[in-house]
Parts: structure tokens; C-alpha cells; sequence
């Protein structure tokens, strides 16, 4: 519609001009109308690109998987890894799809449930043990009967937030864990189980650490894990729990939570696809602003055409009057 009113507009208007003049008429109209559509066309294409990337984050939710990278050592050893080496090294694992569900680190279970799996686990290995008539272990007790496991404390530490929202994908846990048995060189060999709850729901497994040795009541045998979540936690607060067991023995010896020490609880967390980091994209589009200057820029052209018009005419008639004077 635009289009027909500017070609009657110019056919009107440009009827008796000379060629020069109608040519430069019509590439400013021209020009004016390549002003007029290429913000229409930029605004068509950011809205397709955003209809993309919707597609591609309902894509995402819906393929949702629970995904993190952990790494768990004795944070006073001489050998241990820096905090930056080892977030490296988890940097690491995740491209190289490493995950603790892959290394089989992580059971995605209730507390009550792998606590049951460890018991059934130990009634096979007695049952095995008995019809092989090899010695039998006391295997619901532990070895230092005598003695008292304990996790002196624990805390956490936030570490990676890209894109600034107060919600952490990546974080730590350090405990202490000591033996209580009157002889500070008495050792023994432990591991522990870790657990996440999302704002107070059950107590979900999301690490095994190795196995580790503890020295009496040393502070030395401090253990650290260090965990990025990949994918699949929500933005939330999440508090963690601590259970302690000695290797070969089904029982929890020692446990430490939310409970114990505020700084296992309410910690603000969030998997990576949900932690993206936030980039400024800066767009300039004068749909408004180009419309104007083109149909300031008709008018001028117009204007302009119309007064060279009228005085030619002008002229015409004061040369006619002139040769009728003369005659």
C-alpha cells in the first residue's frame, strides 16, 4: 500500500520533469524505502533467533539428567592438589563427560535406601563367608568396639557462581573425622557418604569419597570434596549430611549434617544449566527512527522537486510575455 502511494505520488509529481532530475528522484525513493524495511527485516530475524533458542531450552528441560563431577582428598597432605588444580581437573572431567555417575560415585538414592543396600550387601558376603567356612566377622559392629568415631566438624565453601545470582554450582565440603580410642596412634580406615536435600527433602546420595585414613585425633586427616553440579538441581537451598563408615562394616560410625553446623545448611546452589553466564548483547534497531528520516527525507526531495518545477515554469511564462512584448 506504502509502495502505490509513493509511485502515484511520484508519477504525479515527476510527469514533467527532465530525465536527470527524475532519476535522482527515484534512487532517493529508493533509498528511502531500503530505510524503511531493514529494521522490519533485523526485527523479524532477532525474533526468529529467539524462538530458537526457547526451542533449544524446552529441548534441554526436557532431556533433563542428574549430572555432577566431584573430587574428594586429604586436605593437609603434602601431595594434595591445590583448590585451583583440582577445579581444573574437574573443569576436565566435565568435557570429557567424566561424571561421578560414570565412575559410579554417585547413587541416585535415598539415605534410608543405600543404607539398606550396605546391610544386604553384608547379610551375602556373611552368608558367602559362612559356606565357604571362612571365619566370620561380626560384620553389624566395627572393629574398634572399644572406641568412639567422631567428625570433629564440617564446613562448606561456595566457590562458582557465573552468572552472579547468589545460587553456586560449584562448591566444597571438609570434614574432620577423629578416633576416639585412648591411643592417639591408633588408626583406621574409613570412607564417607554424602547427601544433598533440597530445601528440606529427603536426604538424596550425591558422593562416595575413597577410602581414607584417619589418625587418632589428628586435625591433620582433614578430607575435602569438591563438587560441580552439572545438571539437574534446581535453584534452591540445599543442606548436606555426612555419614562416616568404617571399611568393611555396614553400620554408620559417625554422622555430621545441617544439624551440627550452619554451614552445611541453606547452602544456595544450582546445576550448571541453570548457572549460565550472562553476557550483554547490545542490538540498535531505528525502526521508528529510520521511518521518520525516510518520509522527511520524500518530503524534502518532493519539495524541492516542485519549487524547481514552478520556476521553470516561471521563466517559461516570463519569457513567453517577453516574446509577445516584442512582437
Amino acid at each position: 500500500m506504502m509502495n502505490d502511494f509513493i509511485k502515484q505520488l511520484t508519477l504525479k509529481v515527476t510527469s514533467r520533469f527532465s530525465p536527470i532530475l527524475l532519476t535522482t528522484l527515484q534512487l532517493t525513493l529508493m533509498l528511502a524505502l531500503m530505510m524503511i524495511t531493514l529494521p522490519s527485516f533485523a526485527i523479524e530475524a532477532e525474533s526468529a533467533n529467539e524462538i530458537e533458542n526457547t526451542a533449544s531450552t524446552v529441548g534441554i528441560a526436557e532431556a533433563k539428567v542428574v549430572l555432577s563431577y566431584s573430587r574428594g582428598q586429604i586436605a593437609n597432605s603434602t601431595d594434595s592438589a591445590s583448590q585451583e588444580q583440582v577445579l581444573k581437573n574437574i573443569k576436565q572431567r566435565v568435557l570429557l563427560g567424566d561424571s561421578d555417575q560414570e565412575k559410579n560415585k554417585t547413587i541416585n538414592t535415598t539415605r534410608e535406601d543405600l543404607i539398606e543396600q550396605k546391610h544386604q550387601q553384608a547379610r551375602k558376603q556373611s552368608t558367602t563367608r559362612s559356606i565357604t567356612a571362612t571365619p566370620r566377622l561380626n560384620l553389624s559392629s566395627r572393629s574398634f568396639s572399644d572406641g568412639t568415631f567422631v567428625i570433629y566438624e564440617g564446613y562448606s565453601q561456595l566457590i562458582e557462581d557465573l552468572d552472579a545470582d547468589g545460587y553456586f554450582q560449584t562448591f566444597s565440603v571438609t570434614f574432620d573425622a577423629d578416633l576416639l580410642t585412648g591411643n592417639p596412634h591408633d588408626e583406621a580406615l574409613v570412607y564417607a557418604e554424602l547427601y544433598l536435600s533440597e530445601n528440606g527433602g529427603p536426604w538424596i546420595h550425591y558422593y562416595s569419597t575413597d577410602n581414607f585414613v584417619i589418625h587418632g585425633e589428628s586435625s591433620d586427616d582433614e578430607f575435602e570434596v569438591y563438587s560441580t553440579l552439572e545438571q539437574g538441581f534446581n535453584t534452591n537451598h540445599y543442606d548436606i549430611l555426612i555419614d562416616l563408615y568404617e571399611e568393611g562394616y555396614p553400620n554408620i560410625v559417625a554422622s555430621y549434617s545441617s544439624d551440627d553446623s550452619n554451614s552445611l545448611y541453606a547452602l544456595p546452589l544450582e546445576s550448571s544449566d541453570y548457572d549460565v553466564e550472562y553476557v550483554e548483547y547490545y542490538t540498535e534497531v531505528h525502526s521508528d527512527g529510520g521511518s521518520s528520516s525516510a518520509f522527511i527525507l520524500i518530503i524534502m526531495v518532493i519539495a524541492f522537486s516542485i519549487r524547481q518545477f514552478k520556476f521553470k515554469k516561471v521563466i517559461s511564462m516570463s519569457s513567453l510575455m517577453r516574446m509577445k512584448s516584442v512582437k
